[in-house]
């Protein structure tokens, strides 16, 4: 019970409206872009390391209904930026940077195990492309009144196989439900073709292939870090993901 507390308090702290507010002393603000099923919550060592290090950081609360709702949000989080952006983008959230991050506030783009679809592509297209055989697939149930879930007793080894069981299993049971509008959203500009990019490929992914993280990489002509992690890149390995988000802010610097 106390483990679930501290979750649950973690999460209140990650979301509070303060953290649109930070104020550092670097001349590049960070902001953040959550994926699917999950919430901004899931930033908060991320936050705090970028803090300590002088950068003002934003989260992004993704409706995660339609990829148009959640560019929106994204685009007021780059608004209140003090400074020109590094936009970050963790799993579908690399849809919303790549729609997002045309504005001219945005000067790179981090993608974490993230899709990052071309001209008319929406992350379903990219997750129906073929992959080699045994790929592990994510436990998708069917759609349910227009929304996706995961299975709960498959999501801790699929999304978070190196995060704490009780983590995992909180992760399961506080899932937020992801709209077919969001997964069927098309990009209409990819700001990866006009601005730098760097790419943190997830090794032991199950939930978004490596070797499709490594062909949406390559073909954004991103600067390519690998590390050996499960979907949940952010919670069981922070230092790695800080790393790669202030090398592209000090090469935007």
């Amino acid at each position: 019970m106390n483990r679930i507390l501290k979750v649950l308090a973690a999460a209140a702290l990650a979301t509070a409206p303060s953290a649109y507010a930070q104020s550092g002393d670097k001349p590049v603000s960070v902001v953040l872009v959550h994926g699917a099923f999950v919430d901004g919550s899931g930033w908060q060592a991320v936050h705090a390391a970028l803090e300590k290090d002088g950068y003002e950081v934003l989260i992004v609360q993704n409706p995660t209904i339609t990829l148009a709702g959640d560019v929106a949000a994204t685009r007021r989080a780059i608004a209140q930026a003090r400074h020109p952006v590094v936009l970050v983008g963790h799993s579908y959230g690399g849809s919303v940077i790549t729609e997002a991050g045309n504005n001219p506030k945005v000067k790179s783009l981090v993608y974490l195990a993230a899709y990052a679809p071309d001209t008319g592509e929406s992350v379903k297209t990219l997750v129906d492309r073929p992959v080699p055989a045994g790929t592990p697939t994510a436990p998708v149930l069917p759609p349910k009144e227009g929304f996706l879930v995961l299975d709960g007793a498959k999501m801790p080894a699929s999304f978070a196989a190196d995060v704490s069981p009780a983590l995992a299993h909180f992760m399961a049971d506080s899932q937020v439900p992801w709209g077919l509008g969001a997964i069927g959203g098309a990009i209409a500009k990819p700001a990866w073709k006009s601005k730098p990019v760097h790419y943190l490929l997830t090794t032991q992914d199950r939930m978004v292939p490596p070797v499709l993280q490594r062909f949406m990489a390559q073909r954004a002509k991103a600067k390519i870090v690998e590390q050996e992690s499960s979907h949940a890149v952010m919670l069981s390995h922070p230092e790695a993901v800080v790393k790669i988000i202030e090398t592209a802010a000090e090469a935007a610097d």
